[in-house]
């Protein structure tokens, strides 16, 4: 069985891609079932954030098993295969561990170092846990990399001072705006992103804010804990006649505001400028809005530009979180060479036992005529030339376990004495 990971991010694809791919939060469970029930795949976790869709997988076959996973993304993106090819990675084995690692390390985040990439890597993995869809290799490669990207954030300062999408997007807003003093801002959505940037709205002291959401409790809830009002949908296009920012995060995959709303807002806006940041993917405000005279319209890719250069001082700690990955690595290669090597060891002695009974059963006859006491040293001797036949291929396999030498030698005697290489089994 093979462990592979297949994908696309902000850094492969652009947000008009991600979009089409992207799998909301009320359709993830769905999702994971219908990964976990093709054929070729044993155990699924499904990571969908508004910069990546991942599917990390253990495959009967590896071929067939990225198949597998490439015919569910085009199915969630109505798109053949060859049309996003170009836009997808594809990691297996050691490979597909590391980079859950980088990602779970905010190595590879679109806001290098960013925490809360940390926390969706763990929900999508309770998630497909909960359902049944992981397995006894998925939860270690997940357990290992939640340790992995915990350590890089508390041993070095990779995570100091760095934003998180929400703040990047209403930092965005203040550069384009020039100040937040007095400017009064409307927020689309109330899931985790939305209540972010509501917060980071609060620290910066703005007080004139406005929450809607598709359900208007989730408005309520959010706009009284910043200090601000709730609004209905149904009331959107009247608040977006006065307020100077609009920042969306939804989770629907549906657009929210289109291009004739805004139009309609800017004909009674008298001149004044209206600056909208859509941090959602699927994007909640239509592409065309960004034509629109007095509009400046920010998606995540105008996001992924605006944050790069506020990188430099994080990228000096790049090279310590990829030393203590890379340990984290050796330390998991160790620990799955150790699990693999011990059952040979026994999987081994275990053949050399029943050779044994065979050929003393095969030479019942001759021996009929043995003492109980001859038996015995007959039984005694025969164990003896398999122990020692057997020792030195066992302590080799002991001490080489953990290196590229180790796992040589056991496919070795795998091969050599036909013994099955012991593995993960997938759950019931």
């Amino acid at each position: 069985m093979s462990l592979i990971v297949v994908g696309l991010n902000h850094n492969t694809a652009p947000v008009e891609m991600r979009e089409r791919v992207a799998v909301p939060s009320s359709r993830i469970v769905k999702a994971v079932h219908d990964l976990a029930s093709r054929n070729h795949l044993a155990e699924v976790v499904l990571l969908s954030t508004c910069n990546r869709t991942e599917i990390y997988v253990r495959c009967t076959k590896f071929h067939n098993g990225v198949s597998d996973v490439q015919d569910f993304l085009s199915d969630q993106a109505s798109l053949e295969p060859d049309d996003f090819a170009e836009h997808l990675y594809t990691y297996y084995d050691d490979g597909a561990v590391a980079h859950l690692f980088r990602v779970a390390a905010g190595l590879d985040s679109m806001i290098v170092g960013e925490g809360e990439i940390l926390g969706q890597v763990r929900e999508a993995w309770m998630l497909s846990e909960k359902e049944g869809a992981s397995g006894p290799l998925l939860d270690r490669v997940f357990r290992h990399a939640i340790e992995a990207g915990k350590r890089a954030r508390s041993e070095t300062s990779i995570s100091r001072n760095t934003l998180s999408v929400s703040s990047a997007a209403v930092s965005l807003a203040e550069q384009h705006l020039g100040t937040l003093d007095n400017r009064s801002v409307l927020i689309l959505g109330a899931g985790d992103v939305a209540q972010g940037m509501a917060r980071a709205l609060a620290a910066a002291g703005v007080s004139d804010v406005a929450v809607a959401n598709r359900t208007h409790a989730r408005a309520v809830e959010l706009a009284a804990r910043v200090g601000g009002r709730s609004v209905t949908l149904a009331e959107v296009g009247d608040v977006l006649a006065s307020v100077d920012l609009l920042l969306t995060a939804t989770d629907s995959t549906e657009v929210h505001v289109e291009r004739q709303d805004i139009e309609a807002v800017m004909d009674v806006r008298a001149g004044r400028p209206l600056v909208v940041v859509d941090v959602a993917v699927p994007r909640d405000v239509d592409p065309g809005v960004g034509l629109i005279a007095g509009v400046a319209l920010f998606d995540m890719d105008s996001l992924k530009a605006f944050t790069d250069a506020s990188l430099h001082e994080r990228r000096r700690e790049v090279p310590k979180v990829q030393s203590i990955l890379m340990e984290e690595l050796e330390r998991f290669q160790l620990d799955r060479t150790m699990r693999t090597v011990v059952p040979l060891i026994t999987a081994l002695r275990e053949r050399g036992e029943e050779v044994r009974n065979n050929e003393l059963a095969r030479s019942s006859s001759r021996l009929a005529g043995l003492s109980d006491e001859e038996r015995a040293s007959v039984e005694a001797l025969t164990k003896s030339i398999v122990s020692k036949l057997l020792h030195d291929p066992t302590q080799r396999l002991k001490d080489s376990a953990g290196s590229a030498r180790g796992e040589l030698l056991a496919d070795a005697v795998a091969a050599l004495f036909d013994i099955e290489e012991p593995g993960d089994e997938p759950k019931s």
